[in-house]
């Protein structure tokens, strides 16, 4: 049996800070890898500095390396991770990080092969104990209200709290009820698909794009940073 590499999936420290001090991360799904740059400056127009693009279409991997090449400052992961062969392609893209659906061992020791910073989707403890063996301490808990929301994610995540975990919903969260999730200590970010919607990008409505960042930026700024 081959030994486990040195490299672990986790968020190394510097991701970790970088994605907890955004308090939210914009997840997009592009059909056109034209829309990547103008998207990715309607995000940071409107104080939203990381996002997760979905491999849902073909253009996922061209709108990230569009992305890496004109807008550094944008912190841009790769998510709906599901085979190890996407791990390789994510990582020769140029991801910061990487986020799955659910937690697929192989896919986990596939990213730890690679040094790929990686959060497992949970919902379910045994979820979170293979996230756990696997060196995971950045999860996403989805999908998340669907599942029980808030009071769902304290009641399983009680018995590993000794362990500092960390944790992303994604599923249902929305402006109107990010407020509660974003005081609660469990929580690192937010997964945000509701700031940049597939039809508005269809439409190069990046004014709109704007708007909902700007609008979630302020909330999160005067949660973390109140004056």
């Amino acid at each position: 049996m081959k030994p486990p590499s040195p490299v672990d999936p986790a968020f190394n420290p510097h991701l970790s800070t970088a994605i907890e001090s955004a308090g939210i991360v914009a997840v997009l799904v592009v059909d056109d890898a034209s829309d990547a740059i103008p998207l990715a400056q309607a995000l940071l127009a409107g104080g939203v500095n990381v996002m997760e693009l979905t491999l849902r279409t073909p253009a996922a991997l061209d709108a990230l390396r569009e992305i890496k090449r004109s807008v550094p400052e944008m912190l841009a992961g790769v998510g709906t991770i599901l085979t190890t062969a996407q791990i390789t392609a994510v990582v020769d893209a140029g991801a910061a990080f990487g986020v799955a659906p659910g937690t697929n061992p192989r896919i986990l020791a596939a990213a730890r092969e690679a040094g790929l910073s990686f959060a497992p989707g949970i919902a379910t403890p045994s979820d979170i104990e293979i996230a756990i063996e696997n060196g995971c301490k950045v999860l996403k808990l989805f999908p998340c209200e669907p599942m029980g929301g808030l009071a769902y994610l304290k009641a399983i995540a009680a018995p590993y709290a000794h362990l500092g975990l960390k944790y992303i919903p994604l599923g249902g969260i929305n402006a109107k009820n990010m407020t509660a999730y974003l005081s609660d200590p469990l929580i690192a970010a937010l997964g945000g698909s509701w700031l940049a919607p597939r039809e508005l990008v269809k439409a190069a409505n990046w004014p709109a794009i704007t708007a909902l960042a700007s609008e979630a930026a302020q909330t999160i700024q005067s949660l973390r940073n109140p004056s």
